[in-house]
């Protein structure tokens, strides 16, 4: 016995010890890959090209949209400043270094601009993406509302720069006349200072306070670094926009030199009319894949109430009551008081069945709202699953199962698309994961069928992720799994659909009595998280349990289960921008 357990406690050292170098090699890869300092130098080659020498395209060309208003004219007004989109880039200087992927950034002036339009500010971008990019263009309606520069302060330049680049660049930056404020930088090649009629600068009260956006590029960490821009106020009702100009910023001062646009009476007739959304969804509407393990998918709505949801009232467990269709029974308007919850059918057999959901019979659920000054209009479609399923955990190399850990009753992901009202064109996609997410922009998306986006549901939980794959929310190594996989069972959200929000288009759109719920579709769980991380951490080697569980801890209650979520319009995204 004595010889046995030396054994085992031999290969217990022997296992840890290996497990360290693996997580000390690992948190160093991870460290050296984020770094911000360039470490990657890449010239452009005939056999090696940069991404941004590619001019991204759709897979197939915009199709002409049914008639409305001002929607995808190739205009819009804010109110006396008239814009229209540029995406013809005359480039002015690249550097092959530093930035995203340490492959450099390109700057460019706008070209082949309309009569009677003027430029506002040049455009820059990462050397790791296709070329997919715009600035607008403005012209002066009402009459002084834009002027040129008095004159350019230099803000930098690369004549001392030890880095590989094509020549030298200068950034200037435009001062105004009094009332008027720039809204972007011009980039030259000489020293020279450019001439006043290069830009244009816009009248203040066409103006909005903005914040930096992406990074395009910089030095090094604590140098100027270049930027996008977007207004620091966004959502319904938010006037300001972007020219797409980029910003020289220094992250020590805070006082941003650029502004935002802004539609000064909130316009919205650039904004898709119903047939002009329901031909949006039929190009672009994803196709989402579920993991060919996935046991818990979609359903409709009404289909969870018709197949024995119930709504329990708090003092009133005992008599719980079947929903209506459409939630018309559901109360109305309030908060999330806890007052009521849905939950699943009381029968064992019935409950197990309504888990899995439905996929031939579930269908999205669209809000469509304008955003960015209604330059852009946001497609939020939402898709339910009645059961949430329980997570996965990874720990280094050990994969363990969380129990009941992540399971809750309802389940509500969206996938968001943003389209360029100038065009109708699909400029970026937002990937919602459990109150998180993330936006990709249209050449960084997968699309079969044409223009038709590809989005993966990850196994149990639903996040939706523009990559087949696995993701761990955590980090060193340790983390819950988010794990997606292009399995038989797709979902086409084109096929079936209805629009539920627009706000906009007032009575044209009637609003569903289940969206105007705001209490939890689903129950607070009964089931202890400290006894369901304790069978867990058997698995873990000691020296990681307190780490483990310190992630697992530090995620939202609808993550790990321990709730039923709010519905769409409870969350802070149906009115406001998305979660980034």
């Amino acid at each position: 016995m004595v010889i046995i357990g030396s054994f085992h406690t031999t290969m217990l050292f022997v296992f840890q010890l290996l497990y360290s170098l693996f997580i000390i090699s690992y948190s160093m890869t991870n460290s050296m890959n984020l770094s911000s300092s360039p470490i990657i130098i890449t010239k452009k080659t005939e056999d090696n090209p940069l991404p941004i020498q590619t001019l991204f395209k759709l897979p197939s060309p915009i199709p002409n949209w049914p008639p409305g208003e001002g929607f995808a004219s190739g205009t819009i007004d804010l109110g006396g400043l008239e814009l229209c989109q540029i995406t013809s880039f005359t480039q002015i200087w690249a550097t092959h270094e530093g930035g995203p992927e340490g492959l450099g950034a390109t700057f460019f002036e706008p070209s082949s601009i309309p009569e009677g339009f003027f430029t506002l500010g040049f455009y820059g971008q990462p050397n790791n993406s296709p070329l997919f990019g715009s600035v607008v263009a403005a012209k002066d309606v009402v009459g002084e509302a834009l002027r040129p520069p008095i004159d350019y302060t230099l803000v930098w330049s690369s004549e001392s720069s030890k880095i590989n680049q094509d020549g030298n660049a200068y950034i200037w930056l435009p001062i105004p006349p009094d009332g008027y404020k720039a809204v972007g930088h011009v980039i030259t090649s000489s020293p020279d200072k450019p001439s006043p009629d290069k830009i244009r600068c816009v009248r203040s009260d066409f103006t909005d306070v903005c914040e930096t956006d992406a990074f395009i590029w910089g030095e090094d960490a604590n140098g100027l670094s270049f930027y996008g821009l977007r207004p620091t106020n966004r959502g319904i009702g938010a006037l300001g926009l972007s020219a797409g100009t980029f910003v020289a910023h220094n992250g020590v001062n805070n006082t941003m030199p650029i502004t935002c646009l802004k539609n000064v009476n909130g316009n919205l007739t650039s904004m898709p009319n119903l047939s002009q959304i329901q031909a949006l969804v039929q190009a672009y509407s994803p196709v989402i894949y579920f993991h060919p393990d996935e046991q818990y998918l979609p359903s409709s709505v009404s289909w969870f109430f018709q197949n024995g949801a119930l709504l329990y009232t708090k003092g009133d467990e005992s008599n719980p009551v079947a929903i209506e269709p459409t939630g018309s029974n559901l109360p109305q308007g309030g908060s999330n008081d806890g007052a009521y919850w849905i939950d699943l059918p009381v029968d064992q057999a019935a409950k197990e069945q309504v888990k899995k959901g439905d996929l031939q019979d579930a269908g999205v659920y669209l809000h469509v709202k304008p955003v960015l000054g209604t330059t852009f209009t946001d497609i939020a479609m939402w898709v339910f699953c009645p059961f949430n399923g329980p997570s996965k955990a990874k720990v280094g190399i050990i994969n363990v199962s969380l129990g009941k850990i992540g399971e809750h009753v309802g389940d509500w992901e969206h996938v968001t698309l943003r389209i360029s009202n100038f065009n109708g064109e699909l400029k970026s996609v937002y990937f919602s994961q459990h109150g998180a997410g993330v936006w990709v922009d249209a050449p960084n998306l997968e699309f079969q069928s044409g223009n038709k986006l590809v989005a993966y549901a990850a196994l149990h939980s639903h996040a939706m992720s523009p990559k087949a794959g696995v993701v761990l929310q955590g980090n060193g190594g340790i983390g819950i799994k988010m794990e997606t996989g292009k399995g038989k069972m797709v979902f086409d959200t084109g096929s079936k659909y209805l629009v539920v929000g627009a706000e906009y288009l007032g009575s044209e759109v009637v609003e569903l009595p289940w969206l105007n719920y705001a209490r939890e579709w689903g129950p607070k769980l009964d089931y202890s998280i400290d006894g369901e991380l304790k069978k867990v951490e058997k698995l873990i080697p000691g020296f990681l349990k307190a780490k483990f569980e310190k992630i697992v801890r530090g995620l939202p209650r609808e993550v790990l289960g321990e709730e039923g979520p709010t519905g769409p319009e409870m969350k802070n995204n149906w009115n406001g921008d998305e979660n980034v």
